[in-house]
Order: C-alpha cells, then structure tokens, then sequence
C-alpha cells in the first residue's frame, strides 16, 4: 500500500522487530493471529499496519463505508490509557491513508463517546464496557467488522473482561479475521485462547515472557523493612530520564509519595481510585519531564509507554511474575537501555528465585548491590552517573505541573542499539 509505505519512509520506520516479522505477513494472508512477544516490541504496529492495509485496499476497490456506526476493524483494549496509547499509533497513518479512528473508551462521558461513534468511519477503538452500551443503544453494529483485535489479550481473556468477549465475538461476522496480542500468556489464558481461537495461528517471540536484552537487572537488599534509606541512595545516582516507582497497594504509594515530597523530591502519583484528570494531568507531567519521579500500582504496569523511563523501581516486588514482566518492560523499550532496580526482602526470595528464568540471554546477569547505606558504593547502570541529572526536587505534580517544555513525543523512532539521546537513522517499528 503506497500510503502506508510513505509514511514507513518518512517517519524512518526502516527494521521490523522479530514479532512484527512474522505476525504482519500472516494478518495480511488473511490468517487470525496469536502474537506473543515481549513488551515493547512492537505488537500494537503488528496489528494495526495490516488493519490499514486490508481496509484502505477495500476503499481503492470502490467499497467505501456507507453505513453510520458500522466500523470495519475494531481494536478491544482493557483501559482508556491503552487505548489512547494505541490511537497514536494509529494516527501515524491516518493522515495519509485517511483513514478514520473513532475512539470510545471508559473513563470519558457517554457523550463523548456516542459523539464519536456516529457517522462513518473504518476503525473503532473501544474498551469493553463502552463498547458494550454503544452496542445496547444500538449505536454501533459490528456485523460488517472484517478484523477483530484484542490488545493484551491475557487480561481481555481474564474473568472481568470475558463475558463482554464473548459477546462481541458473537456479534460480529464469523469470517471476520482475530488479531490476539499479548507478552504473557499464564497456562490458564493458553487453555482459553485454545478453546476459543484455536483456528488461529500462534506466533511467539523468541524473547516472549523474558525481559529484553538491553535491561539491565539491580537486586537491592531490604533489612528489617527500612526501604526509604535505599530509595535516596539509588535516587542520588544521575540519570538522564525519568524514574518509575512501583508499591502494590494504593496506600503503599501514598505513604511513599508523602515520604519523598517532605525530602524535597517532586513526584506525582499515578494510581486507581484517583480523579482520572489528575491522574491525566500527573502522567502528562512525568512524560513532558516536568516530574522525574511516577509512583504506581500495577495500573502502570501494562500498555504505559513513556519513552524517556530510563529506570523502573520496585519498591514492593509483585507477587506474580507475570506483573514483574510488565513492570520491567516500561523501560529498555524498542531496542533503548534501562534498569531495573528491586527492593528485596525475605519474603521476595521465590520470586527472585525466578528472575533469571525470565532475563533474556543476551542481558548481563543480575547485580546484588547493597549501596552507600551499607558502606559500599554502586553504580546503577552501564552509562554512569555523569549523562543525566539529579531527580529534582520541589512540590509534588498533583497540583499544576508547570515550566519545562515536554522532553519528547510520545511515539519516536530508535535503533536496537541506540539511547533516548543517540538514535540511530535507522528505526525499529516500535509500539506506542
């Protein structure tokens, strides 16, 4: 397709990654695809690069849209931040394939939604539950949809989403191509992806369920509870991007937000159960740079892509692997470096135990560094200390992040061997 190429060359989209190799010629073979990679590799472009191509050919072909509210792919996403994430994806392309996305997401108004869904328009972008009213209303109709696609489908197949699969399935035309994409598939969601898609081609990553070669894996030991000292030890090591903080619990996150702001560290919180415009407001402010420091619960675990995260901590280690897969993957995406740094306590040991099952072969094994707390000096990551600058220090995000301009767009091109700051001219497809 001569639009989507153009705008592949212009935006210096030149090297697939492993799974965009394999599962983009199967989609536009016609073929339902299980893709199961890695985080961030580049499965939202696997998808949505051959959704525009099947779409815009059928419009070249004289068969337009004709219909209001009758999409002809629609993509299923568990949350709105997903989904805006994969609507800027989308928007890459739009310009030249003119092509329209409507989106209609949880967490905005009805109005808005049944604003979007009207007219006509090829691509629909939905979470579940709004999908589901928009269809009860009978404000969209899904028996022309040509592709189905279910981003992290392991969380789409999971009880809270499943019935509202089925139902979407069903509503849709039996021919219709499925596009299933996700990093970790438990044997629990294997048995349902079987069950359900078994016409369906599997595809997997060489590097699914392991963290990517360019991560770089700190272990720092915990005694007697007393977090908070290490956490100013690793924070005072420079670095050139920004830090994400994990807890696992709502509560964790406040108490460690309240910590840092009376030690003069700017942070903004990032977690449910918060009004979803500071919410809003606190990760624009992280991904402009005007807050180096994100604390959060698992909610920023999946689908949260923010290009300048040079460093994930885990406060609170998770108790599934599967959540420290997510967690690990916000950082060293498409080919760029990072690190990732957990607080381990005696009761983490069965999951550090399994930590080197899921680092990639490529990466360098694990480091134990006990830190200027316990006398002995450390280094965070390969690059140093002297490329970047100290976290900064003020009042918290929550209220009016002002002053810097934003560091970067949120979807940008870099190399497998390149840095946030030296990127290659060659770019890795890469998931936004």
């Amino acid at each position: 397709m001569a639009s989507l190429k153009a705008t592949l060359k212009e935006k210096n989209f030149i090297e697939t990654t492993e799974i965009q190799s394999k599962a983009i010629p199967a989609l536009l073979d016609g073929k339902s695809v299980v893709g199961i990679a890695e985080t961030g590799s580049g499965k939202t472009m696997s998808y949505a690069i051959p959704i525009l191509h099947k779409l815009k050919l059928l419009e070249d072909f004289g068969a337009p849209v004709s219909e209001e509210g009758r999409p002809r792919a629609a993509v299923v996403v568990p949350s709105r931040e997903l989904g805006e994430q994969v609507a800027k994806v989308f928007k890459i392309f739009t310009h030249d394939t003119r092509l329209r996305v409507r989106s209609v997401l949880g967490g905005t108004g009805m109005d808005v939604a049944k604003r979007n869904a009207s007219g006509k328009f090829e691509v629909l972008l939905a979470t579940p539950g709004r999908l589901g009213q928009l269809m009860d209303q009978k404000l969209i109709d899904l028996s022309d949809l040509r592709i189905l696609a279910f981003d992290e489908a392991d969380q789409m197949l999971d009880q809270g989403f499943l019935k509202d699969v089925v139902r979407i399935l069903k509503a849709s035309p039996r021919e219709r191509q499925l596009a299933l994409f996700t990093a970790t598939a438990p044997d629990s969601i294997q048995a349902l992806i079987k069950e359900m898609f078994h016409h369906a081609e599997v595809i997997e990553s060489s590097g699914h369920h392991k963290t990517v070669s360019t991560l770089t894996t700190i272990n720092r030991p915990i005694k007697d509870g007393k977090r908070f000292p290490v956490l100013k030890d690793v924070l005072a090591q420079k670095i050139g991007g920004g830090t994400l903080i994990f807890a696992n619990t709502r509560e964790q996150c406040d108490k460690l937000a309240e910590e840092l702001q009376d030690n003069g560290y700017k942070c903004a919180l990032y977690r449910g159960e918060m009004d979803k415009q500071e919410r809003r407001k606190n990760l624009k402010a992280f991904r402009d740079g005007v807050v180096e420091i994100l604390i959060s619960t698992d909610l920023a675990a999946r689908g949260l892509d923010v290009e300048h995260i040079e460093r994930v901590i885990n406060y609170h280690l998770p108790q599934e692997l599967d959540n420290y897969i997510h967690r690990a993957g916000r950082t060293a995406r498409a080919g760029r470096e990072g690190t990732v740094i957990n607080f381990v306590t005696e009761r983490d040991r069965n999951l550090v135990m399994q930590l080197d099952g899921v680092r990639s072969p490529k990466a360098k094994a694990a480091k134990t560094e006990r830190g200027k707390t316990s006398g002995k000096s450390s280094k965070l990551s390969p690059r140093g200390a002297s490329k970047g600058r100290a976290p900064a220090r003020g009042k918290s995000a929550s209220s009016k992040p002002a002053g810097k301009k934003p560091t970067g767009k949120s979807i940008s091109k870099s190399s497998s061997k390149s840095s946030v700051k030296n990127k290659s001219p060659k770019s890795r497809f890469k998931r936004a």
